[in-house]
């Protein structure tokens, strides 16, 4: 219990009124703390049993009055003014937490030993401890809601009597008991999943049972399907799934043609990445008699033959997405679906979803038509292919995708005039051996052709949402799925906008407009220098995360006031709800439940971020795994990120992250600076600062934990 301000010397003879302000002294004093009956006696002094029975019908009628709160039977707590919120559980490096909740601003902070079990990602209820001035509320978790995840994977360690299974994520700080009659055959040292099967409350450590074994550490296969597993993803089908695709009808009947309206004698092709298998775009253009163009985006009709509530249906809701990892695809679609019945090849009838645009010659909208297709794609163009006849004038259809290439330079010029903003980033490739082994990293920039088609489909989505969402009559609107994008946290722009300064730019934060006419100048100012990615980098965290919602409340990174996602039904959920909704309502269908579509814009926006984070762990493992043969090189790098725990260093030619733990740092004692991104020596006064150059020595890997460790070279 510890010392208290509220101790009493001695006893005292108590009636109900005076321990019961006795009884609120204790608790005002510890605002934080719970108490039960046995201890506020210890701390009365209290011995005999009538006095400890007083004591538990005042503290019943105290939170019956609302000024204490039964946190769990028999422990009670002060009342917060602020009572309960709502939240969602991050998991931070240190062990302890923050919970957001839409209930208040600020994040709450909840320490180690107030988390109660919650896990990273669970959705909690937290009693909210009284607030202190300029710092973060801070609270206890009192009730587990929703336990998001229960398997984790990680390495068994096995000894004569029990087991664990040590997590690979950091964000489960609890190693997993497994009994020994739970292992299932997993054998000491393997990688596999386990399911957290109890968790007593006074209890350290969850129990589990292994469910999976996944291999030995180290193994590509092996590390694959565990990133994938980390962020409870699939990386199969079931054979009732499969078998279900091999049933689907693929033949186009004679009432699909008159249905639908007939595109296959006009110029159509596809450009994709020279991977690609799934082709689920496809342009055409032919000019109009009257001197104007007609532009189509051709999208494969997934939904014609997903059809709603049938199990590939529940199973492409359920994966949200599909996940690209460094060396495969993990498709939303069984095989036969996303890269042969739906995928646009060329010289092949294919059923599409399209949006046809008649536009003059300044890329004006004249009229446009939505509707249901039937296209026969001329050719396949790899973006390097159709960048080359951007480039050279010449080639197959080079007519048709000049025109294409002009009419989208001046969508995309019209669209930075809005206030678009413009986030290039490189792309990590690994140039990959038969093992799985990367022999080498390389980049990919996006030219011309990338943009063409990116204009294309931003209209594309652009006018569908605007279909529904630009109806002023209230009564005539109807339920819709948009892709929106809140504008900036203000604070964290400011904070930006003061550090970028110290490297002789600025921004203007005037208005909106504004906000990204200077973004978009800074972020070209600094291309190609050794900010750019710290610069990059900081101004996305200062963006709110896109995501799905019924709710639309624009798009500020594009400028776009409605947005949606049409383009790439095979491969995102929420595009084949989008075919869903426009061919219902076009056909004159009623508004749909709004409840129940934002229910799947929130499960889709959880799905995309998932895939996100095992993307990002896969390129972290593999190039973590790139470095395992360079310990005690030097290489250049810059200083990529800055926390409490050490400073992290991007190497310049590889892209390679690593951390300079703080402990490294032996020639001073170091201090965090967060408002200023960098860590300084206390009495040497050097400076470690986000956006610096380093020279870094590797000096650890851990491939299990995706981890490089650096030593700065002074």
């Amino acid at each position: 219990m510890g010392k208290n301000k509220y101790k009493r010397k001695k006893p005292a003879n108590f009636n109900k009124k005076t321990l019961a302000n006795s009884i609120l002294g204790i608790f005002s004093n510890n605002p934080k703390n719970t108490f039960n009956y046995k201890q506020i006696a210890k701390y009365l002094l209290i011995k005999n049993s009538a006095e400890k029975k007083l004591i538990t019908q005042v503290l019943a009628e105290l939170a019956q009055s609302n000024d204490l709160e039964e946190i769990f039977p028999g422990k009670f707590k002060l009342k917060s003014s602020v009572g309960h919120v709502i939240g969602k559980v991050e998991i931070a490096q240190g062990g302890y937490a923050f919970v957001s909740s839409e209930s208040i601003s600020d994040d709450i902070f909840i320490s180690q030993k107030n988390l109660n079990h919650a896990l990273n990602d669970d959705i909690v209820k937290v009693y909210l401890f009284a607030k202190k001035k300029g710092r973060n509320p801070e609270g206890e978790v009192i009730e587990i809601i929703e336990r998001v995840k229960d398997t984790f994977v990680g390495i068994i360690e096995v000894s004569p009597d029990f087991a664990f299974l040590a997590p690979d994520s950091r964000q489960m700080p609890f190693d997993i008991f497994i009994p020994l009659d739970k292992l299932n055959g997993a054998q000491d040292g393997q990688k596999a999943i386990a399911k957290i099967t109890g968790w007593p409350r006074k209890v350290k450590n969850p129990f589990g049972e292994i469910v999976e074994i996944l291999g030995e550490p180290g193994e590509h296969e092996t590390e694959m399907h565990a990133i994938l597993s980390e962020y409870g993803l699939p990386f199969k089908f079931s054979e009732d799934i499969e078998v279900d695709a091999e049933k689907i009808q693929v033949k186009i009947t004679p009432e699909d043609y008159n249905s639908r309206r007939d595109f296959r004698d006009i110029p159509t092709f596809t450009i994709d990445p020279e991977n690609a298998k799934d082709f689920d775009d496809a342009l055409s253009i032919q000019k109009l008699p009257n001197g104007n163009w007609e532009a189509g985006i051709h999208i494969a009709d997934v939904a014609h033959y997903v059809k709603p509530k049938t199990p590939l249906d529940q199973e492409a809701f359920a994966r949200g997405t599909s996940v690209y990892l460094v060396d495969r695809v993990v498709p939303m679609l069984p095989e036969k679906l996303s890269n042969n019945v739906c995928s646009l090849r060329p010289n092949e009838e294919k059923l599409c979803f399209s949006a046809v645009f008649e536009l003059d010659n300044n890329a004006n909208i004249i009229n446009e038509w939505f509707g249901r297709t039937v296209i026969n794609s001329n050719r396949r163009f790899t973006y390097e292919e159709a960048q080359q006849i951007i480039d050279t004038g010449k080639g197959d259809l080079s007519n048709e995708i000049l025109k294409l290439n002009q009419l989208a330079h001046i969508f995309r010029n019209e669209r930075f005039k809005k206030g678009s903003i413009d986030f290039e980033r490189e792309e990590v490739k690994f140039d990959i051996d038969d093992k799985g082994r990367p022999r080498g990293i390389y980049f990919i920039e996006h030219g011309e052709s990338n943009e063409l088609i990116e204009e294309f489909m931003l209209l594309a989505n652009r006018r569908v949402a605007m279909l529904f969402g630009e109806v002023v009559e209230k009564k005539d609107k109807k339920t819709f799925v948009y892709r929106i994008h809140d504008r900036p946290n203000p604070e964290k722009l400011e904070k930006f906008s003061l550090f970028i300064k110290k490297f002789g730019h600025s921004l203007n934060l005037s208005s909106n407009i504004k906000i990204s006419e200077s973004l978009n100048k800074l972020l070209s100012d600094v291309k190609g220098k050794n900010i750019q990615d710290m610069v990059e980098t900081l101004a996305l965290r200062t963006m709110a995360k896109a995501e799905y919602s019924t709710n639309n409340i624009g798009h500020y990174g594009l400028a776009f006031k409605f947005y949606t996602h049409f383009t790439s039904p095979i491969r995102r959920y929420p595009d084949i709800m989008v075919h869903r909704l426009l061919a219902d309502y076009l056909a004159g269908g009623q508004s749909k439940n709004a409840k129940k579509y934002n229910r799947k814009c929130r499960h889709s926006s959880d799905m995309e971020q998932r895939a996100e984070d095992a993307e990002r762990a896969s390129i972290k493992y593999k190039q973590v795994e790139f470095m395992t043969d360079k310990i005690g090189k030097h290489f250049e790098g810059i200083i990529s990120g800055v926390a409490e725990w050490g400073i992290y260093v991007e190497i310049n030619e590889n892209k390679c992250e690593g951390l300079v733990p703080i402990r490294e740092l032996l020639d001073d004692f170091y201090e965090y600076d967060e408002d200023n991104y960098c860590i300084n020596g206390r009495h040497t006064k050097k400076k470690y600062q986000l956006g610096d150059p380093a020279k870094v020595e590797i000096l650890r890997t851990n491939l299990p934990k995706r981890q490089l460790d650096f030593a700065v070279v002074e």
